[in-house]
């Protein structure tokens, strides 16, 4: 269930897990508390929900069934 919040960050992700790893942090750090993180992602392979789900437990996933581009 999504959360209402003032701010809404969305991240389309397709395979970038060390990106997110990398950049996820700040995002957060200045989304909060008011805001929220949302990652929309396109299908990928590459392990990044399950990174998501250990790295990043309060970021909101929209997991897409594959890459709509």
């Amino acid at each position: 269930m999504i959360k209402t919040s003032k701010t809404a960050v969305v991240i389309l992700n397709w395979n970038g897990r060390e990106m997110m790893r990398r950049f996820l942090p700040s995002v957060v750090k200045y989304s909060e508390p008011e805001g929220m993180v949302i990652v929309a992602d396109n299908g990928s392979d590459d392990g990044s929900l399950d990174m998501l789900s250990r790295e990043f437990p309060g970021v909101t996933q929209l997991p897409l069934p594959q890459n709509y581009g």
